[in-house]
């Protein structure tokens, strides 16, 4: 009977041991399609759980606990550097874990999405340890008008700021980050921009559709009613303006972003219920598909539009009448 328990515990050990130097392989051979590179991010305070998730999910190890006993028994459970690494399925775990505990690239990705603001920017920059708060908000781009002349004449970086995926070393000094911002609007928004007469209010107004209108058709109708009642002097009246009011330009973080009656008093050149014409800057920070709307605005028998609550749909209405009717059925 003893010699029975004492095999079964050598099978058990042999199977768990077999277990864990399979856990230990890389899950892709070199040659395979699997094994390409692919961009690692370990941010400050992620814990060692959280790593080892990630990395079964991107099936860059076999075995989340293969992953952590090791780290354990080597001794580097608490030694990864937060950075961006190049990982491949072809690495096995001592390769990746040596690879993360390495102090690499004091870098980071970070994506900024559509429709963000210059302040919502700078949050996001806070937050990944790349800028210092209020570094963005009060640096001065006077100096880079000469490298990017669209700025000329410009009373803010909001609108210039390019939505889109970046990398970037933490600690970075505000005129580098907002450099790799403008080039990225050199290279992908100015060459749709600066033959377009007033390139400046069309940047504007593509603020606006991003904030209000999700749909790129329904954007280029809601452009095309915007240009119209520019052209009848006949106010814009955007909600999204507002909004951009009360929470001073933070939106991401604003707990009030929604529109209330009184809002429509506010005093500021931004209220669009009081005052005529586009606002003095953009809103946002629109994305490409938001500016060729602006630039490609559809006709339409329509002067007046709304979102629904519920859906979220853009309803058009041809009269004020119509459009207070929509009002009581969709708001």
């Amino acid at each position: 009977m003893r010699l029975l328990v004492v095999l079964g515990a050598v099978i058990v050990s042999l199977v768990a041991l077999g277990y864990f130097f399979y856990g230990l392989q890389p899950t892709a051979t070199a040659d395979s399609a699997a094994a390409k590179a692919v961009a690692f991010n370990i941010d400050r305070g992620d814990s060692f759980r959280n790593i080892g998730a990630r990395l079964s999910q991107a099936k860059l190890i076999k075995s989340i606990t293969v992953f952590k006993l090791y780290a354990l028994l080597s001794g580097r459970a608490q030694r990864f550097q937060p950075g961006v690494y190049e990982l491949s399925a072809a690495m096995s775990v001592p390769a990746v874990i040596n690879s993360l505990t390495t102090a690499g690239a004091n870098e980071v990705m970070i994506t900024l999405p559509e429709g963000v603001t210059l302040k919502d920017i700078e949050t996001l920059l806070v937050d990944m340890s790349i800028l210092k708060e209020g570094a963005l908000e009060r640096f001065s781009f006077i100096s880079l008008v000469q490298d990017y002349p669209f700025l000329d004449g410009a009373l803010s970086l909001e609108g210039f700021l390019f939505p889109d995926t970046y990398r970037f070393e933490r600690d970075s000094s505000p005129e580098q980050v907002v450099r790799v911002l403008l080039n990225t609007f050199s290279e992908k928004a100015w060459p749709l921009l600066r033959d377009a007469e007033e390139w400046y209010g069309v940047l504007i107004l593509a603020s606006l559709l991003e904030r209000e209108v999700p749909e790129f058709e329904d954007r280029r109708t809601v452009a095309g009613i915007l240009w119209k009642r520019l052209g009848a002097s006949v106010l814009l009246q955007v909600d999204a303006t507002l909004s951009y009011i009360k929470c001073d330009g933070r939106l991401l973080t604003c707990e009030d972003v929604r529109v209330l009656r009184a809002d429509l008093q506010l005093i500021s050149p931004y209220n669009m219920y009081r005052h005529p014409g586009l606002t003095p800057t953009p809103i946002a920070n629109p994305g490409e598909e938001a500016i060729r709307a602006a630039l490609n605005p559809a006709p339409s028998p329509y002067w007046y539009y709304l979102s629904s609550v519920k859906t979220k749909e853009t309803i058009f209405s041809r009269t004020l009448e119509e459009h207070n009717q929509n009002r009581v059925l969709h708001l």
